[in-house]
């Protein structure tokens, strides 16, 4: 009994002891939470009183939020009224601007992507071009979203961009005219001569699964399947989840990972969603962020497609906008969590690397070919003798331009190196698999 007693004692003992440690921490917390609370109080109401100029307390408290905001990370931001509303606007898919994808790269304003068949893109933008000014203000130490602010606006009304470009030795001013931008984020192509489906989504919208699925079942006689992401600056999870199920039965697509283990969440492919089992592979460049390389980066994990082109942008991390006033007319815009790819690997800031490089430009072709001799030529067969072997119409000694635009003619398939290699490829792994 009484060691009972003994033994008894020392137990409370060590939790009473326990119990007044953690006690202490969390006083020590509050009490450290409390210090940092009053230090900003401190600094904005000493902005308040002594700043030169006279400053209202609530511009004081935005630019401290701004402030705090940038120094997160460079997705991450405070949207005033103004900015909420943008946001709002830019959500419906129909705004006036340029027609580019921009973030930001070593505190640089940098093109992630210009969007097909937009102002931007028929101007001559190209990702990866570094924004040094917008008209005549400097971007240096600009926000993103300031930066996006000043390059939206009325349709029809004129804008310059000077931009660094990798190869050119001096800044290139780029005139281009705001407009509406509606984005088409599917096209689908046949290639000349080919029996392959050339299939390019421009940015990953509400629509893009059910559009891809719609044009794979169209072609039912398709031997390969050529996917265009290049320049691709992302859009809905839910689609780039949804549009790689299209082509891989099981396993994980993608997980999100946020501060905690336990927010883990992972994405499926069902086996009931797949739409097609040919050849596939899949085009990438520098411009190719987000949703993207979720798609291109899950396939290539899956060893379901070839990846061909060039590293992407690296975007692996997952925005919220959280409302800080119950109007919900301000906001924040805070990273939460990242992504990681099937194999466990991070997209934020390395990014996809292709299976096989292969850069922009014009594929290497024959020289001169026009003027070596053959065979016609050797047998001194004259124009109008093979006229008259034709009925009397005069042959025609090139191919005729395929002009339509549901078809990439063999000409464009030469001016596009990287689509040049794909089909190569693609046509290799159709052999392989017979």
């Amino acid at each position: 009994m009484k060691k009972f007693f003994l033994v008894t004692s020392f137990l409370l003992i060590i939790s009473q002891s326990i119990i007044a440690k953690e006690q202490v921490q969390e006083d020590e917390s509050s009490q450290t939470r409390f210090e940092s609370l009053s230090k900003l109080t401190q600094v904005i109401g000493t902005v308040e009183k002594y700043y030169v100029d006279d400053i209202k307390l609530e511009e004081i408290v935005n630019k401290a939020l701004k402030g705090l905001m940038q120094e997160l990370d460079a997705h991450s931001t405070y949207l005033d009224r103004k900015s909420s509303k943008e946001m709002s606007i830019q959500t419906q898919g129909e705004f006036g601007g340029l027609g580019i994808t921009v973030g930001m790269r070593d505190a640089a304003l940098t093109v992630i992507s210009p969007i097909d068949d937009t102002p931007a893109y028929e101007a001559g933008v190209k990702a990866g071009d570094i924004i040094l000014k917008i008209d005549d203000k400097s971007t240096l130490n600009m926000t993103l979203d300031e930066a996006v602010s000043l390059m939206r606006g009325k349709p029809k009304t004129p804008i310059t961009l000077t931009v660094v470009r990798k190869g050119e030795n001096k800044p290139i001013k780029i005139d281009i005219i705001r407009d509406i931008i509606k984005i088409q984020s599917v096209f689908a192509k046949t290639i000349e001569n080919e029996d392959l489906l050339y299939l390019r989504v421009s940015s990953f919208d509400r629509k893009v699964t059910e559009s891809l699925k719609k044009e794979i079942k169209n072609k039912p006689n398709a031997k390969g399947i050529i996917l265009d992401l290049r320049n691709n600056p992302g859009g809905l999870l839910t689609q780039a989840i949804g549009v790689t199920d299209l082509f891989v039965n099981n396993g994980v697509i993608v997980s999100q990972k946020g501060r905690d283990i336990g927010d883990e969440e992972k994405f499926t492919a069902k086996a009931i969603n797949t739409v097609t089992d040919i050849p596939l592979v899949v085009l990438v460049n520098g411009g190719s962020a987000s949703a993207s390389e979720i798609v291109s980066g899950a396939l290539q994990d899956h060893k379901r497609a070839i990846v061909i082109g060039e590293k992407t942008f690296g975007k692996g991390s997952v925005q919220a906008i959280l409302p800080i006033t119950q109007d919900r007319k301000e906001n924040i815009k805070l990273t939460i969590a990242k992504y990681y790819l099937p194999s466990g690997r991070t997209i934020q800031a390395t990014g996809i690397t292709p299976d096989v490089i292969s850069y922009a430009g014009e594929a290497v072709k024959e020289s001169d070919s026009e003027f070596k001799i053959k065979e016609a030529d050797l047998k001194k067969h004259l124009e109008e003798e093979l006229e008259k072997d034709n009925g009397g119409k005069k042959v025609k000694k090139e191919k005729e331009k395929v002009s339509s635009k549901k078809v990439i003619s063999a000409e464009d398939v030469l001016k596009d190196n990287q689509l040049n290699t794909a089909i190569g490829i693609l046509k290799s792994l159709i052999i392989v698999n017979k």
